[in-house]
């Protein structure tokens, strides 16, 4: 059986993002699992039934260790003699894709999901682009996450190669057997009476890191400001405070971790009892490539509050499943979180088509057979 090897920098993504890809796949190839390992990397070889190797990797550019780490992986990829490389996040495609080229892994797949040098400017936006370029270069075949990161990648110059949206777009899709609303009316109770959530307040949602990119400076600012005005609401935050990619402000993240109104949960690994207890989630981030959180929500039967940015914007369509603004916009953010707020029958028809949209579009299993055809493609070719 051929060999498949999955590079992500962190077996976070390996745990989160591949969940039950990996474990399809093992049926067709042999798959190894590599990335640094936070505590996870284990708990995915048993979960999914594959190989891993631990390989030290961190997300910051240090160019001691990452030549120490590319040396590393390239007598990973000598030993094991891959078939396919495939590679999903920046720092860790990086240097797959060049130890691949190196040990002249026939097939070397990249996936582009966030695009990080969006986020910065200066020297800083011309160090991430140039190692998008490269890692592009080094890749024989380039996969945009979804439409908009296709259109970013050819409007901005980062490669030439031919590309091609897997399915409908997303590294994995949605299993909507799991992130299911059927049955959750009781954990939806414990979980709004837990947190002082009564059942006649609007309850919203944010999943994912707590840093200035994801909008949550914009966020606070609108919640502010519906608490001004009276309005019944509440605040579930899901997530972890993050400085590497740019702090809150200090006052934003008082209000987040002290005021009555919000409630700051953490990290979980099982985000479902939040989604099923909120009334919809509200992602107001600056940029992304194919937002999870989004289909979750939806499968979970959410309306979404998501701006104008890649991914969202293919996942949420105008008033049928939910509300695009603009980003960086905290008076549109505001806006659309009152009219959820004082619409509930257009919420409730929006939050009714949520479901089925992501059913039709984003369905775990119609993904993982595309990406295993994508495979099966190159047989004949290495």
């Amino acid at each position: 059986m051929k060999k498949l090897i999955r590079v992500t920098t962190s077996d976070i993504s390996l745990f989160l993002l591949l969940r039950g890809q990996l474990k399809y796949l093992n049926n067709h190839y042999e798959v190894i699992g590599l990335s640094a390992d936070t505590g996870l990397l284990h708990k995915v070889e048993k979960r999914e039934g594959i190989r891993v190797i631990e390989l030290a990797m961190r997300r910051d550019i240090s160019l001691s260790r990452d030549l120490l780490c590319l040396w590393h992986m390239i007598k990973i990829f000598k030993r094991e003699k891959p078939f396919i490389v495939h590679a999903n996040t920046p720092k860790g495609s990086l240097l797959a894709m060049m130890a691949a080229l190196v040990t002249r892994v026939p097939h070397r797949i990249y996936t582009v999901t966030g695009l990080r040098y969006q986020g910065a400017s200066g020297v800083g936006r011309f160090v991430l682009m140039s190692m998008e370029r490269l890692t592009c270069l080094c890749a024989n075949k380039v996969i945009p996450e979804g439409e908009g990161v296709k259109r970013t990648l050819i409007a901005d110059g980062i490669t030439r190669k031919p590309l091609k949206v897997i399915h409908n777009g997303n590294i994995n899709g949605i299993n909507t057997h799991y992130f299911s609303p059927e049955g959750r009316q009781t954990q939806r109770e414990e979980t709004r009476r837990r947190l002082g959530i009564e059942a006649d307040e609007f309850a919203f949602v944010f999943i994912g890191r707590i840093v200035k990119d994801k909008g949550m400076d914009e966020l606070a600012e609108a919640m502010n400001r519906l608490l001004r005005m009276n309005k019944k609401c509440k605040l579930m935050l899901v997530g972890w405070f993050e400085r590497e990619q740019g702090s809150i402000t200090e006052e934003h993240e008082n209000f987040f971790r002290n005021n009555d109104s919000v409630s700051y949960v953490g990290y979980k690994k099982d985000v479902r009892p939040y989604l099923a207890a909120a009334d919809a989630l509200v992602f107001p981030s600056y940029r992304e490539g194919f937002p999870r959180v989004v289909l979750e929500a939806g499968a979970m039967g959410l309306p979404s509050i998501v701006t104008d940015i890649n991914g969202c914007n293919e996942i949420i369509v105008e008033g049928e499943n939910g509300v695009i603004i603009p980003p960086r916009d905290k008076n549109s953010l505001y806006e659309a979180m009152l009219h959820f707020i004082d619409n509930p029958d257009k919420t409730t028809a929006m939050a009714a088509n949520a479901r089925r949209m992501i059913q039709e579009k984003y369905e775990h299993q119609d993904v993982v057979e595309a990406l295993l055809e994508m495979y099966q493609g190159l047989e004949g070719n290495g």
